[in-house]
C-alpha cells in the first residue's frame, strides 16, 4: 500500500464492482448481434427455437417495421428486451445458430467443389472426366460426355440457356449425395 493512499481507499479498491463498463458494452452489443441474428432467420427456422414469447413478439414487430431507422431502433429494443433474461435462456439459441453457422459453412464449400469440378469438365480438362469416373463408376459415362458437349457449345452460343450447364451441376450433385449416404 503506497504511504499516500489512506486505508479506506484501499479497502474500496479491492471491491468487486460488478463487470466493467467495457464488459458491460461488449455483453450488449453481442445480444444485438444475436438479436440481428434472430431477426434475419427464416421464418421456419426461428419457429424451432426455444425463445420467450415477449421476444418473439418484438422479433415480429422488428420484422413488419418499414423504415430503417425505426428498424433500427425496434432492433434496439429488442436487444433490451433479450437483455432482460439471463445468458442461460439464450445459450441453446446461440449453440443452435452457431452449429447451423458451421453446417452452412461446409455446405457452402461442397457446393463450390461441385461448381469448380463442373468447370473443369467444360474446360475440356480430360483428366477431370477421368477422375469423376473413376471416383464414382455407375455413373452414365455417354449422358455425362453429352453433357459436357452440350454446356460447351451453350457457353459458345451467346443468349442460349445455361440448360446442360444446370444440368451437370444436378448430376454432380446427385453423385455426391449418393457417395455421403454410402459412406454414412
Amino acid at each position: 500500500m503506497s504511504p499516500s493512499r489512506s486505508r479506506n481507499q484501499h479497502e474500496l479498491d479491492e471491491e468487486d464492482y460488478g463487470p466493467s463498463r467495457t464488459q458491460q458494452r461488449r455483453e450488449a452489443l453481442a445480444v444485438l448481434v444475436l438479436a440481428q441474428q434472430l431477426v434475419d432467420l427464416q421464418p421456419s427456422r426461428l419457429a424451432k427455437l426455444a425463445l420467450p414469447d415477449d421476444v418473439r413478439h418484438e422479433i415480429d414487430v422488428t420484422r413488419r417495421t418499414p423504415s430503417h431507422g425505426a428498424k433500427k431502433r425496434q432492433l434496439a429494443f429488442l436487444a433490451k428486451v433479450m437483455r432482460r433474461y439471463g445468458d442461460d435462456d439464450f445459450a441453446a439459441v446461440r449453440a443452435e445458430l452457431g452449429e447451423n453457422r458451421e453446417k452452412q459453412r461446409q455446405e457452402n464449400a461442397a457446393m463450390h467443389r461441385l461448381e469448380a469440378m463442373r468447370d473443369r469438365l467444360i474446360a475440356e480438362d480430360e483428366g477431370a472426366l477421368s477422375e469423376l469416373i473413376a471416383e464414382h463408376p455407375q455413373v452414365d459415362r455417354q449422358h455425362l460426355r453429352s453433357l459436357v458437349r452440350q454446356a460447351r457449345i451453350e457457353k459458345e452460343v451467346p443468349n442460349k440457356p445455361p440448360r446442360a450447364y444446370r444440368e451437370i451441376f444436378q448430376l454432380l450433385k446427385d453423385l455426391a449425395q449418393k457417395g455421403d449416404s454410402a459412406e454414412g
